[in-house]
């Protein structure tokens, strides 16, 4: 993988430090204070959680390097807007805000053009969905998104499912001892010529039968009688209906 080299960004990896938990905080509570070179101390001791998070995104064939620097402004939009009175770990609020930037910046990238207002109403969602996250710790519904914003929810799915990346059909879903499926592999055509020719098959083998087997396999299958109520209605007993139904079906199977 990309990660496993030294440099990125001109970052030398192999240096960059983790801090603990307890040092953030007190390194957050001197920024809000006023100490600005403190966050620059947040910023080099988060760089590899930037590390961390991009590595989902690396398979789009998107520069590394471009991927690091827009996870770094993520971070640092985190570290500006973190509250320290929420009783939640740094990195929980910070993950989401990393993740949204890199969304927003492959999502501006895309060769798929979306239009403003839902482009707009996505990126509401998106923002609303870290705030969720960060707020209640845990994975939120769209309904609880679309409410946040004040949004129907059925436009905030239409919204996100505009900015999500195309898929190739050349894709692979499953491979098996070099024998590979790909998503092409299990899309199905509904006006095959398979599909023509059955379907004329049985249109051939229904006209076949007789007036009252017709009449019989429509009361039963199209209207969802019973065989008592087909008996009432055409005048026979149930045992007959029973008998005609079963010699109708047994010749379109043998027809088709």
């Amino acid at each position: 993988m990309y990660y496993n080299k030294v440099d990125i960004s001109g970052v030398n990896t192999s240096e960059l430090t983790v801090l603990k938990e307890a040092e953030k905080i007190d390194l957050l509570k001197k920024y809000q204070a006023g100490d600005k070179s403190a966050r620059e101390k947040l910023i080099k001791g988060n760089l590899k959680l930037v590390l961390s998070v991009i590595q989902k995104f690396i398979s789009r064939g998107e520069n590394p390097d471009d991927l690091f620097q827009v996870g770094c402004i993520g971070l640092m939009k985190a570290i500006d807007n973190f509250d320290i009175s929420q009783n939640v770990r740094f990195s929980t609020y910070a993950v989401p805000m990393i993740s949204g930037e890199l969304r927003r910046y492959l999502r501006d990238n895309n060769p798929i053009r979306v239009s403003r207002s839902l482009r707009d109403l996505a990126y509401k969602a998106i923002q609303a969905k870290e705030v969720l996250y960060a707020r209640n710790r845990r994975e939120c519904t769209i309904e609880e998104i679309a409410k946040e914003i004040g949004a129907k929810t059925s436009d905030v799915v239409t919204a996100l499912e505009s900015i999500t990346d195309p898929v190739s059909l050349y894709e692979p879903v499953f491979s098996d001892s070099g024998d590979t499926l790909y998503i092409l592999d299990k899309i199905g055509d509904k006006d095959s010529d398979a599909d023509w020719v059955d379907e004329l098959s049985l249109k051939e083998a229904i006209n076949t039968l007789l007036p009252r087997e017709k009449n019989i396999l429509f009361l039963r299958f199209f209207q969802g009688k019973t065989q008592v109520e087909v008996a009432k209605e055409i005048g026979i007993s149930q045992a007959q209906v029973s008998r005609l139904e079963k010699s109708a079906l047994d010749r379109i199977k043998g027809k088709i």
